[in-house]
């Protein structure tokens, strides 16, 4: 199986086109036909629907793109091992959702440091819309945020890490406000993620039924969401490791109002670039220190 095909085929997937693709390969689409041809008659399977409406990548496409994927990976970072004997040199530009950034941008730049010696790190924390859109405006080489609608066309996405959530308060203000429903839990302001981010939309979704809705104090960073919530100011939603240190020392008390809050995922996110292979190594170590610290 040629990594050329391969190749080709991922950019294909991700671009959604036969024409795009050409383009980034320099490449005519004939010869970008043929390799995929080629490579369909290889593992005996459809890889592209081509109609009137466009090209869209089959089913069994989708089952083999995530490999394509790591076998190009795997590629790349093997002719780098064997040919570059030289520490990489220059800047990368790297956002970071304000969560991530709060629990672990310490001991992801300290591991970043030591690996790349050489390497400027530009760290931009951000929320996670503002992220994806850097992204695809080259503004941004990498972005760690939280999963969702990320797979855009040119992006390639790697889950990175996921957290419970759960609803927290301060045990004076849990005492003087008894939360056993959403009906009670609204009762009190809110703190909360700011609006087009995932916790809001769930927030929303949780009180839509209601007759009345809370009022919500809304704020992009988590740091300053955390010390809001331990003076009393509200009832929040927050990351199991942000709050975890506060319920040991009993400065923070759980709420229960009854439906449980789903976790929230993190992704690693950058663009699609054969000769980029720094991003996917950054990812691989991030994930390592997440999961190690978690």
């Amino acid at each position: 199986m040629r990594l050329r095909n391969l190749n080709t085929f991922v950019k294909v997937a991700r671009l959604g086109s036969f024409h795009a693709a050409a383009q980034q390969l320099h490449a005519t689409q004939p010869a970008i036909s043929a390799r995929i041809n080629a490579l369909e008659e290889e593992l005996g399977a459809q890889l592209f629907i081509r109609d009137k409406s466009g090209t869209r990548i089959s089913s069994r496409g989708m089952q083999l793109l995530p490999y394509a994927e790591k076998l190009l990976a795997i590629s790349q970072e093997m002719k780098q091992q064997i040919t570059d004997q030289n520490p990489q040199k220059g800047t990368l530009r790297i956002g970071i959702t304000d969560t991530l950034g709060h629990l672990y941008l310490s001991p992801l730049l300290q591991q970043w440091q030591q690996q790349h010696p050489l390497m400027s790190f530009e760290l931009i924390s951000d929320v996670t819309p503002t992220l994806t859109r850097q992204l695809q405006e080259n503004q941004l080489d990498l972005a760690l945020m939280v999963a969702g609608d990320n797979n855009q066309p040119g992006l390639v996405t790697e889950p990175l890490c996921s957290f419970p959530q759960s609803w927290c308060t301060t045990p004076q203000r849990l005492q003087d406000n008894p939360v056993n429903s959403v009906e009670t839990l609204c009762q009190s302001p809110i703190l909360s993620f700011p609006r087009d981010t995932r916790p809001w939309d769930y927030l929303q979704s949780l009180f839509r039924p209601l007759e009345e809705t809370p009022i919500f104090h809304t704020c992009s960073s988590v740091a300053n969401l955390l010390t809001l919530t331990l003076e009393g100011a509200g009832m929040a939603l927050l990351p199991a490791p942000v709050i975890r240190p506060y319920l040991e020392q009993g400065r923070l008390v759980l709420v229960n109002p009854g439906p449980k809050p789903p976790e929230l995922a993190f992704c690693a996110c950058w663009c699609l670039d054969d000769d980029r292979i720094l991003p996917q190594l950054l990812v691989k170590s991030g994930r390592e220190i997440i999961v190690n610290t978690a």
